[in-house]
């Protein structure tokens, strides 16, 4: 899509996050405390990413996963900026900028797929 056309369809700030690599303030995002069960897809082209099944309250203040629906829904890559070493997660249909992984998660996988609520759109179940 365009940059023309993603502006327009998305939020200021769903843009900062997804296209600029932004990050939400913790505690602010409209799914870091979401209870209802559902599919989390990506707010840029609604890829089915993840599942209220497997997420969890990391107490990091973002909507946290310890697996997506399919590792092939996301893909990663080294992230160098802040001084930090993190590993990036983006959607792997369009490209847009997820959150982080950390392998500090529950079992059964260890991993915490840090996800900013500004980058997904619940689908719940039942679709309502």
């Amino acid at each position: 899509m365009s940059d023309e056309i993603l502006r327009s369809r998305l939020t200021p700030e769903e843009y900062r996050v997804t296209q600029e690599r932004g990050t939400e303030a913790p505690f602010t995002g409209r799914y870091w405390n979401e209870k209802r069960p559902g599919t989390y897809a990506c707010v840029v082209c609604g890829a089915p990413l993840f599942s209220s099944e497997t997420k969890y309250d990391s107490g990091s203040g973002w909507p946290s996963f310890y697996a997506p629906l399919a590792e092939d829904r996301v893909e990663r890559e080294v992230d160098r900026s802040l001084d930090m070493v993190r590993e990036e997660i983006r959607c792997r249909r369009c490209g847009a900028h997820l959150g982080h992984v950390f392998p500090d998660g529950p079992e059964p996988t260890g991993l915490r797929y840090c996800v900013n609520s500004a980058a997904l759109r619940l689908v719940p179940e039942g679709g309502k």
